[in-house]
């Protein structure tokens, strides 16, 4: 089968690659079905501090999930296993500890705006285009990559691009929201990993306790999971990455943080 999602790592930095770009690096159902295998294996990895998400080639991110298996995978009895697999995708994702960065170049569509939407941050190329075109397919959309997607643009702009399923470019994207920055698509690698090495610097564990709070401060007050970011509040506090923290601050020295 063609189309796999594999690791590649550097150092602190892990990049997760959707490597089909025969398909525009669509994603077909063994591909959906790697990525919370993968999200684990890299969340576990005490090595590894940033995750970026990105797509093969030169030509897209992620266009999709693969049409060509809609006709066997999207009908009858296989369909709701096949949209399963899409939810613990897009929920593997969403649920990594560590910082999750987008990278985007290119075609960006359908799968792809919801896959980049479970990111942390978004930065894409000038030439990327961006499209939920699920209007004309005909096709649901699982109601968490609608979830994310609402949440950063808000509902009035998600609604038109989903009502319209029209395409825009990456300077839109950035207006409405979905996008943290737009760069030149020779710069984008390099400022991708500037950005993610800037965060590999800082403290693993600060950095997991407000992704956890600010994923908490989105529920209604009565689903919060308070006891779980207090606690990983007074991770940071017992760990001896604050010692070194406090220690580097007084001996005015860059600090050097192991996540322990």
């Amino acid at each position: 089968m063609s189309g796999s999602i594999r690791i590649e790592r550097a150092g602190a930095l892990a990049y997760l690659v959707v490597d089909h770009p025969e398909r525009r690096n669509a994603l077909n159902a063994h591909m959906w079905r790697q990525l919370p295998e993968l999200a684990a294996e890299l969340d576990a990895d005490r090595e590894v501090h940033v995750i970026v998400l990105r797509g093969a080639g030169d030509e897209a991110f992620v266009s999709g999930a693969d049409i060509s298996e809609f006709g066997e995978l999207r009908s009858g009895s296989a369909a709701a296993q096949y949209d399963a697999e899409n939810v613990q995708a897009f929920a593997a994702l969403h649920a990594l500890r560590k910082p999750l960065i987008a990278m985007i170049h290119g075609f960006c569509i359908g799968g792809g705006v919801a896959l980049a939407s479970c990111a942390d941050l978004r930065y894409a190329a000038d030439d990327s285009v961006f499209a939920v075109p699920a209007a004309r397919l005909g096709l649901g959309y699982p109601l968490s990559a609608a979830q994310h997607l609402v949440r950063l643009l808000g509902p009035a702009h998600a609604k038109e691009l989903f009502f319209t399923a029209r395409r825009f470019q990456a300077l839109e994207a950035l207006r409405l929201g979905l996008l943290h920055e737009v760069v030149p698509k020779s710069a984008l690698e390099a400022r991708v990993r500037e950005v993610a090495q800037e965060i590999a610097n800082n403290a693993p564990l600060t950095i997991r306790a407000f992704k956890l709070a600010a994923q908490e401060l989105l529920k209604p007050a009565p689903d919060r999971n308070d006891g779980a970011a207090e606690a990983a509040i007074g991770d940071c506090f017992s760990s001896e990455d604050y010692k070194e923290g406090v220690q580097a601050f007084l001996g005015k020295r860059k600090p050097v943080f192991t996540g322990r």
